[in-house]
């Protein structure tokens, strides 16, 4: 219960306070890319190794049963091994692929610890080998082997590429020139995709340049400095890969809805007022536009949901409905994520809730509440994520609820992602390229404190340099300290900075991952990732005296430059994201065991919500074999009625949908049925 209630504050904004430098250790790995990392192995195309087996890429016997069995080398650092689960998690969230560890299968992937960054292409032979050596281990280049080993080759490649880029081979360095040969229509294929200049495939325009210019020149100017990109595997990338492979589902993701089309993404909504959840494009009297397209042009079809507080009665409430999703993965984990806009009085309510279902027959589900908002508005979209633990078919219910006081906004709601994986800690930064030319060059910018889901205590900074940032992380005493292990022993810190496309699955964002070693000694003697109360530095964090140690992370994190590649500012702010996982599991060849949900316990009053069936009236499992029987009205008599508004609301100028309309209500289906009789009748 404390852990969970401190959880909640790590969770929480705070206001920038940039400081004076402070103590820091410095990562020793230098960020190169492949063709730097490889340069003296004179590889295929600079990482393909090259299979003794000599069959077409087309052949069916060079593409992977899934999931795909593989093995990590004992050679590997933790953290690169860290670093390649993570890379699985992208290929579960953004394709059908899958991976597990190897028990008995003849064919798997054996990731070892080799000189550089290479694969074969595609199933070659029993335990092929995949090298992620020194150097190669970030999530882009990870991505990268392992598209070869699934059957990818270089996009640079294809045997359109002429259309697309122009080869400059009188810049390449001499004997390197086969490693842009291309490809015949017989033996490989696009899959019916474009070109794709933000492939994680592509080489950068300089690769294998002998000093004369680039390599690669881009038929399309723009695309000059995006070629290359080391970020993560790009949406056709995913999409290319779904084809290869014949299939369309994701190991992890559940849902998206930005609410851009008038289907809702298939919720539903109801309401115990006259007006609930609108399909709004803007709201006037509280200036707040769509997220989806923030800061940006809109395509002119951009909507989110609204619930306006004004004018209404105490303990008003609307729900926005979820539909059905079941989870499918071993560990019952999942996380929502969504933007919101908090415009309303400080004790009006934004609940979020699950509805588990016991089966097919259960009719109600059991309602759960999972999280708040509540308190003094921020006018302005945040990001909030909720963690989620359904072991069964469920649906997340958004109810807004009116508190005492009057309101001059409400509740807005935008781009929400829910998929099954542990929820990272936040850290949204307001106007940011303004606050890094405001502070001064060499000053810290401090994240607000975390708390791990095992307990240890950390925080996060940035320091600001003139052309790019570094990111450090160090440990602060905390609640748990004296029932932790130290030294800190092998929990990965991943510093993200997200990229705000609204569907996480098309999402490219730029992260680093270091992992404590509880054996790392300092300059004096003492471990590193020590009790922060016995080798730390006391101080003061938001009015509490703390201990915390030396930070620990990469000092040249990313440049500011590559932060309008994507959508890394949004509005002007900046989001990072930031996880600490124990993965001493792994020196013991073990899988990470399932992440452990934390329930909120919020004191919430009983209100009538609990009482209430779904929106909208769950079918019964039909019997087999299928009856062609029409269903009469006792078919519906177990829909519990909920209050409605009978009251039809005026025109809203801000209001485009024809739900509008009907106040986003739902009608007892045995109404209806009785008006279809009553027109029936009188005919």
């Amino acid at each position: 219960m404390i852990l969970w209630a401190l959880l909640l504050l790590s969770l929480t904004f705070c206001p920038i306070s940039p400081m004076p430098s402070s103590t820091v250790t410095n990562v020793d790995e230098e960020r190169k890319d492949i063709p730097d990392i490889n340069k003296d192995l004179h590889l295929k195309e600079g990482d393909i190794m090259v299979s003794r087996r000599r069959s077409s890429l087309l052949d069916k016997q060079s593409r992977w049963e899934i999931p795909v069995p593989y093995v990590l080398s004992a050679d590997l650092s933790v953290n690169y091994r860290g670093v390649i689960l993570r890379a699985f998690e992208q290929f579960r969230l953004k394709s059908c692929i899958d991976f597990k560890l190897r028990t008995t299968e003849e064919f798997y992937i054996s990731v070892e610890n080799h000189e550089g960054c290479w694969s074969y292409v595609g199933r070659s032979f029993p335990g092929q080998s995949l090298s992620i050596g020194n150097g190669c281990g970030f999530i882009a280049i990870v991505e990268h082997e392992f598209l070869h080993a699934l059957g990818f080759l270089h996009e640079q490649s294809r045997y359109d590429r002429d259309d697309y880029v122009r080869i400059k081979y009188e810049n390449i360095l001499q004997g390197f020139q086969n490693n842009f040969d291309k490809y015949s229509e017989n033996t490989t294929s696009t899959q019916g995709t474009p070109y794709d200049y933000m492939s994680v495939m592509h080489y950068d325009k300089n690769a294998f340049s002998n000093g004369n210019g680039s390599t690669i020149i881009t038929r399309r100017p723009e695309f000059e400095n995006v070629i290359g990109q080391r970020l993560e595997m790009s949406e056709y990338d995913a999409v290319e890969l779904n084809l290869l492979y014949k299939c369309n589902s994701s190991a992890s993701f559940l849902e998206h809805c930005s609410f851009d089309d008038e289907s809702l993404c298939k919720m539903s909504v109801c309401s115990t007022s006259e007006h609930g959840w609108q399909r709004v494009s803007s709201v006037s009297d509280v200036n707040v536009t769509d997220h989806t397209y923030w800061s940006k042009e809109s395509n002119g079809t951009s909507f989110f949901m609204h619930f306006n507080a004004v004018k209404r009665n105490e303990s008003d409430s609307a729900r926005l409905e979820s539909r059905e999703m079941t989870p499918t993965r071993d560990c019952k984990v999942q996380c929502l994520q969504f933007y919101y806009y908090h415009s309303a009085n400080e004790n009006d309510q934004l609940n979020i809730w699950i509805r588990e279902y016991r089966d097919a027959a259960d009719r109600r589900g059991t309602l759960r509440l999972m999280d708040r908002i509540t308190g003094r508005p921020n006018n302005y979209w945040q990001l909030h994520h909720v963690p989620l633990n359904a072991n069964k078919t469920f649906q997340v219910e958004f109810e807004a609820r009116k508190g005492a006081g009057n309101s001059t906004g409400g509740f807005s709601l935008d781009d929400i992602n829910i998929l099954q994986t542990e929820c990272p800690h936040k850290w949204q930064i307001r106007n940011f390229e303004k606050l890094m030319n405001d502070i001064p060059t060499g000053s810290d910018i401090f994240s607000p404190l975390y708390y791990s889901s095992d307990g240890y205590r950390y925080q996060v900074f940035l320091r600001n340099e003139e052309t790019y940032f570094s990111m450090y992380v160090r440990l602060v005493s905390g609640e748990f300290d004296d029932k932790l292990q130290w030294p800190c022993p092998w929990r990965q810190v991943t510093f993200q900075v997200l990229d705000q496309n609204p569907n996480m699955q098309k999402r490219m964002s730029y992260e680093m991952s270091i992992t404590t070693d509880p054996t790392l000694v300092t300059e004096d003697g003492t471990y590193f990732w020590n009790n922060p109360r016995i080798n730390g530095t006391q101080t003061t964090i938001d009015n509490e005296s703390v201990f915390v140690q030396h930070g620990f992370g990469y000092w040249y994190f990313m440049n500011k430059d590559e932060l309008t590649k994507r959508d890394f500012l949004k509005g002007g702010d900046i989001i990072f994201l930031f996880s600490m996982q124990d993965l001493s599991w792994l020196l013991q060849n073990k899988s990470v065991p399932c992440p452990t949900v934390k329930v909120k316990h919020i004191n919430a009053a009983v209100n009538e919500i609990v009482n209430q069936g779904p929106c909208v009236s769950r079918a019964l499992p039909t019997p087999r074999p299928i009856s062609t029987t029409v269903p009469g009205p006792t078919d519906q008599a177990l829909t519990t009625p909920r209050p409605i508004s009978t009251t039809v609301p005026g025109p809203n100028p801000d209001c485009l949908d024809i739900f509008c309309s009907s106040s986003f209500r739902t009608l007892p289906s045995s109404l209806i049925f009785l008006v279809v009789l009553l027109l029936l009748l009188l005919n």
